[in-house]
């Protein structure tokens, strides 16, 4: 009988019969199977996955070294993700979100005090004087609120590009100070600013313009004008969300890629081609979330703080009515300073997984970061600034494992 030559190993399963050795550069001579398939004798008829056919790779998972496997994720990964980063950098991404909250509370209060105020002032209105030396200070107090929330808005484009930071190391599981955030970010400041600025106006500018166009309309035509004005405010509100979201990434991009302000809009424009519907659908549920969390948090603080002052003065007299109001409007801002804080870095967190769930379908952003995890490079940097070559899209060719560089196969 003659054995296997030196370096042939025979494979795992039953022996190949005699006289039927595999030899190099050809085909090997294994006996064929039911339906027509060269497989091994003893082996289970080939199927997926169990044990492959001769020469078929296996599949391999993705990586997860950090808060997300890496490949294009789904909408439960980018929750726990978002929720792991949080968790991870806590000073990073709770303590930047809480400073703009307090100062956005902070300017919310006075604007509500004066507000009580002058509403208390109105009780002793009597004549057209003294309504119009009360309609100036009403329209001031109307304007600083909106200002206020223009102001929350625009640090929010801000901080969003800041706090991206932190998600894009935790996906390498690298965590992030706070100062260590603020420092890789600082360089980009100015083009946040930017953004933000031209976000704004754009914003302003829209709204500005739909509410004059009612406006002219109705002192044109007078009550009928609603069945023009309604349309065109609807269709309004539907193009700003369009475009809103289709801008959403574009902090995110300058800050990551290191990109100019019209570049990161129209990076963002270009990431989001395609995948309108699955942002809106996230974002979307998301915010309702959010909103219910935030809602069944402070609900309880107001009843709490109304029953308190009805306890603590069961027969008030105006001044201590309106200092209650004031003690109450103060704890309801702190409340919800904190839990706006925990809201928005959820949000932020979102957003930024989903701009990275973006680039690993669209230019391969999972390769960048395998290579990333498997050399340690720029470990104190912000991953995901050098985007691969075009094509590394999912899912993968034909050549291409899972979870794997393009043009090879993890081994069995």
């Amino acid at each position: 009988m003659s054995q296997p030559e030196h370096g042939q190993q025979p494979y795992p399963g039953s022996q190949p019969g005699w006289g039927g050795q595999p030899q190099w550069g050809g085909q090997p001579g294994w006996p064929a199977g039911q339906g027509g398939g060269q497989f091994w004798q003893g082996q289970p008829t080939p199927g997926w996955p169990g044990n492959p056919v001769y020469g078929q790779p296996l599949y391999v998972a993705p990586p997860k070294p950090g808060i997300i496997p890496l490949r294009p994720l789904q909408f439960g990964e980018i929750l726990d993700g978002s929720f792991q980063t949080i968790r991870r950098n806590a000073a990073s991404m709770f303590g930047s979100a809480l400073i703009v909250q307090a100062i956005a509370a902070a300017l919310l209060g006075i604007v509500t005090v004066a507000m009580l105020q002058v509403a208390e002032s109105l009780e002793t209105v009597e004549t057209t004087a003294e309504f119009d030396e009360f309609l100036g200070p009403f329209i001031a107090i109307v304007a600083g609120a909106l200002g206020v929330s223009l102001l929350v808005g625009f640090l929010g484009a801000v901080l969003q590009g800041v706090m991206v930071v932190p998600v894009s190391r935790s996906v390498l599981n690298r965590r992030t100070g706070f100062k260590q955030m603020w420092k890789l970010a600082a360089g980009r400041i100015p083009a946040l600013l930017g953004v933000a600025a031209l976000l704004t106006f754009a914003g302003l500018l829209a709204v500005a313009a739909v509410v004059g166009i009612a406006v002219l309309l109705f002192t044109a035509m007078g009550p009928v004008a609603l069945v023009i004005v309604f349309p065109l405010g609807l269709g309004g509100v539907v193009v700003f969300l369009w475009i809103g979201l289709k801008l959403m990434f574009a902090p995110a991009a300058i800050v990551v890629e290191r990109l100019g302000v019209y570049d990161g809009l129209l990076r963002s424009w270009h990431l989001t081609k395609n995948n309108w519907w699955r942002i809106f659908g996230i974002t979307l549920v998301v915010s309702l979330m959010v909103g219910i969390i935030a809602q069944i948090v402070q609900i309880p603080v107001s009843l709490a703080a109304t029953a308190i002052g009805a306890v603590v003065t069961p027969h008030p007299d105006p001044e201590t009515i309106t200092s209650t109001m004031v003690v109450t409007t103060v704890i309801s801002m702190v409340i919800g300073a904190l839990v706006g804080s925990v809201t928005f870095a959820f949000q932020t967190s979102v957003s930024a997984l989903i701009y990275m769930d973006l680039r690993m379908r669209r230019d391969g952003l999972d390769v960048e970061f395998m290579r990333l995890m498997e050399t340690g490079a720029d470990p104190e940097g912000i991953p995901g600034s050098q985007a691969p070559a075009q094509g590394n899209t999912w899912p993968p060719s034909a050549g291409h494992a899972p979870g794997t560089p393009p043009g090879s196969w993890p081994t069995a």
